[in-house]
Formats: structure tokens, sequence, C-alpha cells
């Protein structure tokens, strides 16, 4: 006799509920096992897609940054019959950290991590010890051919494949989840020919005068493009060795500095396009100038007069004050503010700051910031606002992506004044203190900067120099802008004990732009050579 059905379809209900609870729960342990429990058995390769982050390349192909291919390693405690020995021979083999390692097979574990992305060369020590228990997990480890060079502007990666600083970071969307295999790849701007010379050369210098810092960076000043960007001192993002002597951090895109005299270049942007000033107009200069209860000292020995040529040539405090002041402190801020200068830039690169400026802007902060104190702003925010003051007078926005068309936006001075500032660049680099900037045949314009470094207590520091050099060639028909930057250079013998920018900063410059300038195929003008009367 059949049940009725009532019963029946209890009876069916009931089983279901029970079969139902039996999967949830060997479903939790199953998470609670793979994703919860420290030391899990390995997903296997065959389980899942295996994706692979594009490469890095610079604007002529040359690769930058690669996945290879690396191996995860795990390790069944179980199996060990001497288990401190295993940790110890695992640890010395891979870099693992021993400590770790020894909690983690005293424990009930099944599974244990004991590293991750081993490169072919580890992988083959750890078999050499021929440990039982050992299983492998494909995985892929990036790599950077050129290990320091590009360090910072490039940046890294962590275990998760994930950009953690530079480009690295700032590109990760382009860069992650592409399907191993596929030919993908990101191209910068970068010429890694470029970043060599520069590179090479701010170690050179920095060594030379025992700068506790330095950096570099060249752009283009018609589509902002970054040729190359140096930051020292740097590191191996190979090894991620963050002892003495690295750094991660970029000088360039993160530091605050109050830059001095390159910020002449402004003023004079500034007074031209105003019309407060005219060439050949004369400056009384004196031996100091008093604003209140102030009085603004020159770096160095000037006559009583100095024309604005002279001015800007001789790099004059007094006198760049003085023409500062005529456009006024209102004028200043909003002329500064059109150049970008007065908020963060925002490249592809994570990394930036936002600049200082006073508050109260008055008169004696105009006067100030009219020779470049007062203000701190990035490396890269000084080079973007001077390529716009260089370029024909348009904003400029720097890109560290290929980008290789006229990119120049909107005016903010005009060609004339642009046309004024480039002939008084030449005339500083012939004639004052960028003469050791000068490459014969590139005609190159610039401007020394030389500022005390400001102290933790707020107060300048007598004797501890920033410097830093602003070049830009050919001056005629700009193409490009090098500027490079030295945190405290020491004097040499050969400069006589002086640490000023034109004798550290502007040999710097001009070393870099003998080098690369038949790099980019930049025309070389014809040099006459004086001859003398027999």
């Amino acid at each position: 006799m059949n049940p009725p059905p009532t019963v029946f379809h209890r009876r069916i209900v009931i089983g279901a509920v029970i079969c139902v609870a039996a999967f949830l729960l060997v479903g939790m342990r199953l998470v609670d096992v793979t994703v919860f429990t420290p030391g899990a058995r390995p997903v296997k390769a065959g389980d899942r897609p295996i994706f692979s982050r594009a490469d890095i390349v610079d604007r002529n192909g040359e690769l930058i940054a690669r996945n290879l291919p690396a191996d995860d390693l795990y390790a069944r405690p179980e199996l060990f019959k001497d288990k401190i020995r295993a940790v110890h021979e695992l640890a010395v083999a891979t870099g693992a950290d021993e400590e770790r390692l020894a909690q983690l097979f005293r424990g009930k574990h099944n599974y244990v991590l004991v590293a991750r992305q081993l490169p072919p060369g580890v992988r083959d020590k750890v078999r050499l010890l021929k440990l039982p228990g050992l299983e492998y997990q494909p995985d892929s480890k990036r790599y950077y051919p050129d290990g320091r060079m590009a360090a910072q502007v490039v940046g890294v990666t962590d275990g998760d494949d994930k950009g953690v600083s530079g480009l690295e970071l700032g590109l990760n969307r382009q860069l992650r989840d592409k399907p191993m295999g596929a030919a993908n790849q990101v191209q910068t701007s970068l010429d890694m020919r470029v970043q060599f010379i520069l590179d090479h050369e701010a170690k050179a210098s920095m060594e030379e005068f025992h700068a506790r810092a330095a950096g570099g960076l060249v752009m283009n000043v018609r589509t902002g493009e970054i040729l190359a960007l140096v930051s020292l001192p740097d590191f191996d993002p190979n090894t991620r060795d963050f002892g003495d002597g690295n750094s991660a951090r970029d000088i360039m895109a993160q530091n605050l500095y109050e830059l001095g005299s390159v910020f002449k270049i402004f003023t004079f942007a500034m007074a031209f396009q105003d019309r407060t000033i005219h060439l050949g107009e004369e400056f009384p200069i004196g031996s100091g100038l008093k604003i209140g209860r102030f009085t603004i000292h020159e770096a160095e020995r000037m006559p009583a007069t100095l024309t604005v040529q002279d001015i800007l040539a001789e790099s004059s405090n007094i006198g760049a004050a003085q023409i500062a002041m005529r456009s006024g402190a209102d004028r200043q801020r909003a002329f500064l503010t059109s150049l970008g200068l007065l908020s963060p830039i925002h490249t592809e690169l994570p990394e930036n700051a936002r600049p200082l400026y006073p508050s109260n802007w008055g008169t004696i902060e105009t006067a100030t910031i009219g020779f470049g104190h007062g203000i701190s702003v990035t490396p890269l925010a000084f080079a973007a606002a001077a390529a716009a003051v260089v370029n024909g007078g348009r904003r400029i926005v720097p890109t560290f992506l290929k980008h290789p068309e006229d990119a120049r936006g909107e005016q903010v001075i005009s060609p004339e004044t642009s046309d004024t500032i480039r002939g008084l660049l030449r005339y500083v680099v012939t004639n004052g203190t960028g003469k050791k900037a000068d490459v014969p045949g590139y005609d190159v314009g610039g401007k020394t900067g030389s500022a005390e470094v400001v102290g933790p207590n707020g107060r300048y520091m007598s004797g501890k120099l920033v410097t830093s050099f602003c070049g830009v060639f050919p001056i005629e028909d700009p193409r490009y802008l090098v500027f490079v930057v030295m945190d405290r250079p020491h004097g040499t013998k050969a400069t006589a004990g002086f640490a000023l920018a034109g004798y550290t900063a502007a040999p710097l410059a001009g070393q870099v732009i003998s080098r690369i300038a038949p790099l980019l195929g930049v025309p070389m003008a014809p040099v006459t050579i004086a001859k003398e009367n027999s």
C-alpha cells in the first residue's frame, strides 16, 4: 500500500534539505581551505586562464619591462623528516623569511607557500636540494632589463602583478590582464638612449660634486613628451633593495624646491608681456633693496646699475625683484596660475606634489618670488611652465606616452614675448652665468638657478644650495628642454670651491645636450671660429 502523497512529499523535502546542507558544508570547507587557510594547496595551472601584464617599451620599441615565466613554490610539511633543516635550506635557496617558514611548518597546514615568483635560476637551486613534498605553480615575474636606469619613472609591480609606483601604477589599466601570448605593449615617450645619457651624466656630476641628490629630464617643448627622467639616488627594480644609498622617491615629480633664479624666466616673461620693461632699460642695483623691514641682497657682487639683459644674465636678485614689483602681487599670482605653477601637475605618473606658496601674497612676497624664493614647485612642473614660455607661448601638458604630434594648447604669452625671452636666454649662455652650458653648433639658451635650502625650522641653511639649469635648444626654434637639479652640491678645486649653478648644474646640462642633440637629429648650425690677426 502506497503512503499518502503528503508523507511521500515530506520525505523528498527532508532528503533535499539534508543534501543541500551537506553541499553547503562541503562548499564552506573548500572555501576555508583554499582561500582563508594559510599555505593552502595551489590551484592547478589548467584550472584558470593565465594572463600576462603587457610590455612597456620606449618610443623606438626598446623593451623596458616584461613579464617572464616564474614559479610559486609550495611545500607539504608532513613529508619532511627534518623540518628544521628543510626550512633553513629553503630559506637560503629562495630568500624566504626563515622564521615565517618555521612557524608555518610547525602549524597544521597541508600546504605551505614557501616563495613566490621564483626565477628559473632559483628554481634550479631548490631542485638541487632534492627535498620531498615540493610543488610548483606557474606564475610570472616582472623584469626590467635596464635595471636602475629608469627605476623611478617606470616604477614596479607587487606580487599580484599590480602596479604600485611610477608608470606601472599610472598605466595599470592599460597594462593589466592581457592574455598570455598576445602581442600587447604600451609605448611610452621615453627614449632609452637619451635616458642612458642623462642617467650617466647626472651620476657623474652627483659624484663629482658630492651632491645629496640629483635629477633631470628632457622634454619636447612642442609635444610635451618626456624623453628621459632621472632621479638619484635610485634603486634596482629587479631586487627591490631599499637599503642605504637606494631610494624609490622621484625627486623630479615629488620633491618641492625653491628653485631660485631659474624662476626669473617667468618674471621677465610677465614683465615683457605686461610691457613694464624694455630692452636696454637700466635698473639701480646698489648694495641692497630695502622693502619694509626686509632687505634683499645679491648672492654675488654686482655693479651699481644693470640693464634688463644683464639683470637676467648676471642673475641679479635686486633687479628681478624690482621688475616683479612693477606688475604687482595680483598680476604675478594670476600669471603663475596661468602657467600651471600654483596647482599640482597631472601626468601618467601618479607621483606629484602640491606647490607651496604664500597665503598672504604682498609686496615682499612678490619681490622674493620674482627671483625664485618663497615658492616651491616640483622640477617637472617648472619644466612644463618653462616649455610654454619658450615654445611660442602656448601651454603644454607633459606626457609619458608617445605622442609625436604638436600638442601645444592655448596661448599664455604672445609669440613676441616668447621670442624676446628666447633671445635673453641665449644671452645668458653667451654672456652670463650659463656659459658652461654652451654647446657649439646647437645655440643653447638657458638660465641658472641657485637657492638656499630651507631647513626643518623653516629658515634658510647658509651655504646649502639647490642648483639647477634650464637649457633650451636650438634657441631660435626650440625643440627640446633639458632641466637638471642638484641638491646640496659641494664646490671642488676645479671650481675654486664655488657650488653655484653656473659651476655645477650648467656644465651638467651642457654635457647632456652635447650628447643627445646628434641622436635626436637636431641640425647643427655652422660654428664660426674667430681668426687672430697675424
